[in-house]
């Protein structure tokens, strides 16, 4: 058993270092695989990944690096390293400090344990979060509500990052969101597939605009677009 950890990157040199040593302290009994793709980052996130796939590559925890030489979005980086997983089990890991390691363990226990094929976390139940916009968790929970009613899930947290999935189910899945569209996208095509999926319940510690934060109200209508798109008409 090996675990691929996907991890889109855009300038976030600020937090780089800090998410791989927690990646690596993870308590993950099993090999891991860091897939590291760049989005075209100007902050100095590029030539970092760069070094450091130079310097630890050929280390414990295989460690890949690919760049886009333009900035596409989190789904297209995350559709680049699909291509280039080889473990059994995949793990979406944001390049920020927002999502704990730590909780690898409990998103990957339903797989290991053969009850799912599918695995999203939820911010809201369980685990300690910050605190932060009151609109974004009304959108969130609206656009949750319409993915669930379109699929017949019953997910409390569509739009969170920390998904892990059996390899052999993602690499199935035609993938075709470039920016954060890919969370509707996948859930909707998942619940197609007819996968098990498992919620756990994680840690969250988001961050303001000013910290950094990338999503907008854009990203909130185009996920509108994406749920009716992928359900409906592909």
């Amino acid at each position: 058993m090996k675990l691929s950890v996907i991890v889109p990157v855009y300038n976030e040199i600020a937090t780089i270092s800090e998410i791989i040593k927690r990646m690596r302290e993870a308590l993950v009994q099993m090999p891991l695989e860091l897939i590291f793709v760049d989005d075209c980052s100007v902050d100095g996130t590029r030539e970092f990944l760069q070094s450091l796939v130079t310097s630890e590559g050929g280390e414990s925890g295989e460690v890949k690096v690919f760049l886009h030489e333009r900035n596409l979005g989190k789904g297209a980086a995350i559709r680049t390293a699909i291509t280039h997983a080889t473990g059994t089990m995949v793990l979406i890991q944001d390049a920020d400090l927002e999502y704990d390691p730590h909780d690898y363990g409990a998103l990957l226990k339903p797989i290991l344990d053969g009850h799912a094929d599918v695995v999203f976390g939820n911010r809201f139940h369980g685990g300690a979060h910050r605190v932060l916009y009151f609109w974004h968790a009304v959108g969130n929970r609206f656009l949750t509500t319409l993915c669930n009613m379109v699929t017949n899930l019953n997910l409390t947290d569509m739009e969170v990052g920390y998904k892990v999935f059996r390899t052999e189910i993602l690499k199935q899945i035609q993938l075709r969101s470039n920016r954060f569209g890919f969370e509707p996208e996948i859930t909707v095509k998942v619940a197609k597939l007819g996968c098990r999926i498992y919620e756990v319940p994680i840690s969250y510690h988001g961050r303001t605009y000013a910290e950094g934060k990338k999503i907008g109200w854009r990203d909130g209508l185009a996920a509108l677009f994406h749920i009716i798109r992928y359900r409906f008409f592909d």
